[in-house]
Order: C-alpha cells, then sequence, then structure tokens
C-alpha cells in the first residue's frame, strides 16, 4: 500500500489511501444502486445502474490514479464543442475544480466522487458519441434506424475495454467509423463558429430589389456579406452598380440556400442572408446530432433522400457518388423519416390510388365529372379484382371508403412516370418518375402527397441494378417503349434512408442551408441543448 501511495504521488495525483478510496467508491455506488443518491457532489448522474455495475466488477477500485489519463479524458470532452455538443453536459468545468481540490486534499470521499464524475462523464461522451444525446425515437414516430450495441459491445463491456485502452482517443476511433460527410460538417461548423467570434456577418438593409445593372447604397454591404460567408472572393473590387461579380456571388448564395439561383437580391435573397450566424451554427450541429443517428446505417452503398433538400443520391461509405433533385412531400402529407430495403423496381408501372388521396383530391373530382377517370386511364376494381364500369355507380351516394380500388395503367400520363423503386414499407412510400418534370425546376419541391418523385430515375435504375452490360438508359428505354409493366428484380437490396437535415454538404463540400419546411428543428434543438438523458437500447 505504501508503494501504492508513493508511485501514485510521483504521477502527480493528491493520494489519500487507496484502499479508503475503494471503500468510499463503494459506499457511493451502493447509494447509486438503491437509488437514493442520484448526485455526486451537487452533480446529476445519468448512467443509471452501468455506474454501480461497473464498479462492481472491478470490486471498486478507482480508475482514475494517474494523471496523464485524466489529463487525456479532459481533453477529449474538450472536443465536445467540435461536435455540435456542450462539454458542460459531461461537467469539464466542474470536474478541473474537482481535481483541484482534490489536489489539496486527502479526503477519501472526494477522490471517490471525482472518480465516479470522471467515470459519468466518459460513458456520457462515449455514449453521445454513438448513438446522439437525442434519442431520435423520442422525435421521430416513424424511426426505424439501427440503434443498438454491435456484437459483444454492450455497455458495461465497452465501458471496461475503454477505460484499458492506451488510449481512450483511440478507442473511440476504432469504435466509431466516421464518414467524410461528419468531419466535413465539423469543418464547416469550426468555420462558422469563427465567423461568429469575429462578430458574424452584417446585416443587408431593406430596400428594393435588386436586378443587374442597378446603383444602390447597399453595395458595399452587401459585397462585405458575400466575403464573409465565402460567396465573393475577398480581392472582389467595390463596384458603383449592381454587376458580374456580385451578382455572381449572389447566384452562389442563393444555390447554396436553397433560392431560385437568379442573381437577382429581393426580399427572400435578403431575409436568408440576414439569418444571423449563430443560428446557422445551430442547423450544422443539427446535422451533426442527425449524422451521429445514422451512423450504422451508412456503411456500404445506400441510396439516401434529404427531404429538406429536395434532393436524392447515392452514396458508398458515406460519399455521395451520384446526385439529382426530388420532389417530396406537402406540409400537409410529409414524407416520413425512415429506412427501407430496396429490392425491385417497376417499367411501366401502374399506380394504384392511395386512401388519402382518393377521398381527398380524386373521388371530389369523379362525383363532379366520372369522366375523369377515363380521361386518366382509370380503372375501378371491386373487392374481388374484377372491373365495373363507372357509369354504373351513382357517385354522389358512395361515401369517402368506397368498396373500390382506383387503378391508372401503365403510359406517359401515369402519376409514377416510366418507373418505380420499391423498398416495401408500412408508409406506401416509395421513389418513382414522373411526367410532370417541369417540379424540378422550382427551388422548393415540397408537391408529392408523401413518395419521392427523382429527377432522372433511369441514371438510378442503373446504379441499383449495377449490370451496365445487361440494363443501361438505351435497354431500359427499349422495355418502356414496349409499354408493358415489367419487373426487375435487383441483384442485392440496396438500403434506402430517408432523412431530414437542414444543413448538408454540397458535391464540391460546401454548406448549404435549407428551409425547415416541417418545423422539425425547434424541438430538437430544445432537446439537444437540453438536460442529458442516457436511454440505452435494449442489447
Amino acid at each position: 500500500l505504501v508503494l501504492l501511495i508513493s508511485a501514485l504521488a510521483r504521477d502527480g495525483v493528491a493520494a489519500p489511501p487507496a484502499v479508503a478510496v475503494q471503500q468510499q467508491i463503494a459506499v457511493q455506488a451502493s447509494q447509486l444502486r438503491a437509488g437514493g443518491g442520484l448526485y455526486v457532489q451537487g452533480l446529476a448522474l445519468a448512467s443509471g445502474s452501468l455506474l454501480p455495475d461497473f464498479y462492481a466488477a472491478r470490486d471498486h477500485a478507482p480508475v482514475w490514479t494517474k494523471r496523464r489519463r485524466v489529463d487525456e479524458l479532459l481533453d477529449l470532452l474538450a472536443t465536445a464543442e467540435s461536435h455540435g455538443l456542450d462539454s458542460e453536459d459531461y461537467y469539464l468545468p466542474q470536474l478541473k475544480a474537482l481535481r483541484l481540490r482534490g489536489q489539496r486534499s486527502e479526503d477519501p470521499a472526494l477522490a471517490a466522487s471525482l472518480d465516479l464524475l470522471l467515470t459519468e462523464s466518459l460513458i456520457r461522451f462515449g455514449y453521445h458519441q454513438r448513438f446522439g444525446k437525442v434519442n431520435p425515437q423520442r422525435m421521430e414516430p416513424t424511426w426505424n434506424f439501427t440503434r443498438q450495441f454491435r456484437p459483444g459491445q454492450d455497455p458495461l463491456r465497452t465501458l471496461t475495454a475503454a477505460v484499458e485502452a492506451p488510449s481512450l482517443a483511440a478507442f473511440l476511433g476504432q469504435w466509431l467509423d466516421r464518414a467524410p460527410l461528419y468531419r466535413t460538417l465539423q469543418d464547416r461548423l469550426a468555420e462558422h463558429r469563427a465567423l461568429a467570434a469575429t462578430g458574424g456577418w452584417p446585416d443587408v438593409p431593406e430596400g428594393p430589389t435588386l436586378r443587374p445593372g442597378d446603383a444602390d447604397p447597399r453595395l458595399a454591404v452587401l459585397r462585405e456579406r458575400l466575403i464573409i460567408s465565402g460567396d465573393l472572393p475577398s480581392d472582389t473590387p467595390v463596384a458603383d452598380v449592381y454587376a458580374d461579380d456580385l451578382v455572381a456571388g449572389v447566384r452562389r448564395f442563393q444555390a447554396r440556400h436553397n433560392l431560385t439561383a437568379d442573381g437577382i437580391l429581393g426580399a427572400r435573397t435578403r431575409e436568408a442572408m440576414n439569418v444571423p450566424v449563430g443560428t446557422r451554427i445551430d442547423q450544422l450541429r443539427l446535422s451533426l446530432e442527425r449524422a451521429r443517428w445514422v451512423l450504422e446505417d451508412t456503411a456500404g452503398e445506400v441510396v439516401v433522400v434529404n427531404v429538406a433538400g429536395y434532393e436524392v443520391f447515392a452514396a458508398r461509405n458515406g460519399t455521395p457518388f451520384w446526385r439529382r433533385r426530388a420532389v417530396v412531400g406537402t406540409q400537409a402529407r410529409e414524407t416520413p423519416i425512415f429506412k427501407g430495403s430496396m429490392t425491385y423496381l417497376d417499367l411501366n408501372p401502374t399506380w394504384t390510388v392511395p386512401p388519402t388521396i382518393l377521398r381527398e383530391d380524386l373521388l371530389p373530382k369523379v362525383r363532379r365529372d366520372p369522366g375523369v377517370l377515363a380521361r386518366q386511364n382509370m380503372t375501378v376494381l371491386d373487392r374481388n379484382g374484377r372491373a365495373v364500369n363507372p357509369a354504373t355507380i351513382n357517385w354522389q351516394a358512395v361515401g369517402n371508403r368506397p368498396p373500390y380500388t382506383f387503378r391508372q395503367g401503365p403510359g406517359p400520363n401515369n402519376a409514377l412516370g416510366r418507373i418505380k423503386f420499391m423498398f416495401p414499407n408500412p408508409h406506401s412510400i416509395f421513389l418513382h418518375d414522373t411526367p410532370a418534370r417541369g417540379l424540378f425546376e422550382q427551388a422548393e419541391r415540397n408537391f408529392s402527397s408523401g413518395c419521392i418523385r427523382v429527377e432522372d430515375p433511369l441514371s438510378l435504375a442503373e446504379i441499383v441494378l449495377g449490370e451496365p452490360a445487361r440494363w443501361n438508359r438505351s435497354t431500359l428505354e427499349a422495355v418502356i417503349a414496349g409499354g408493358k409493366t415489367r419487373t426487375l428484380r435487383l441483384p442485392k437490396p440496396w438500403p434506402v434512408l430517408i432523412l431530414y437535415w437542414t444543413a448538408e454538404l454540397d458535391g464540391e463540400g460546401r454548406v448549404r442551408f435549407l428551409p425547415d419546411r416541417y418545423r422539425r428543428d425547434p424541438a430538437l434543438l430544445q432537446a439537444l441543448d437540453g438536460d442529458v438523458v442516457i436511454d440505452f437500447p435494449p442489447l
């Protein structure tokens, strides 16, 4: 025992008798297990039974007996800000103060409290890195993404391995597989925090709509605003009229904020420019949190829909390699957030009208004019799947839940276009083509009843079919030209991730800030800034 105390003293840590510290840990851990003490040194613990179970497995021996190991943990906790998290969630200021107190004291109870709190902070940090601070199942009612421990990585075993690892940072690096997208989001967050530290960007004053060639006293402020956000080179000369350089900078800004990139400075563009940098920082923090939620599901090849960005892309190990515009659900008929598995696609698909569209859209039209069914190539089927003559039905007497199925045949005006991609799910959501091609030219593309319409769907079909010699654009178009419905099974399932991120990256790694049309950000931001709740998934 004397040798142990001498060794601890040489390592620079205050050294009350080790046996006394061990006894105090046992006392405090037993209070935690009994539910009579959810606080240590006035600080709340969130790890539940994991903390007493962990110390019981090591006979309540202290963990943090070496100064350099404590330093490493505190340095790790200080990186929380780079992940969009708050280091105070891990009691970093309190741990530093408590450590100083412990260095001047030989109180074993104080040493035990510090040891317990250091372990608690590691649990919190590791949990947040692996699963996110907020449980997505509490935010998204349709959430079904992977949220579980890998085999052999239950909380107790993982925590034990972490404290026994030569390096905490290296252990977390092996435990977590950060995609390039996540690391780039961190870079953009750091850049925006640096902008905030120097005062952010100036507001562009109100005024008339600014068009190319106009003279305006706001040009100097506009130039400064665009330079600060990186949409204009810093050596751009001051101009007397709104001309080439400034117009190009505004277009770049508009493209990054999901605005019509016409170079015209109107009210909506000016409003986006005047969003405070702190709000943009919060959007980046939310995207990092949402990225942590889907850590397990981004490995390999996946198809991803970002509903907030009106975009669909294919990615390989977190790096997009194909990207197209998409049309998603309206605010009244939101596209749900969930994961599916694409297994087949249909060429020249039929379309069975879903209940909501039938009730709210089609039936009112049919009651006014039954001829709409023929014009839209619709067949009415009874419960036995037999065709019924629409002229024999009293549509005024038919309620909103008629005993019929309405099916649109394949053709150029089919609501699903020439192709649909199927990943069976309880929401009846899928990706598909559309005859309404002009909608892809809109900046905001929330026009559908929930399904996702894809720009250039044949190029996506080539990717997921994965047989370019057999199935390429020419052979797919040849089948479509035949007019018959044909189902093609995929050689392997493709995960489909339908997400909602209001800050994302474009193909050049620039950040895009997107409107929160479904109003999901405020509740998530409140939870992200709220109390720590550790909600381990079931083993």
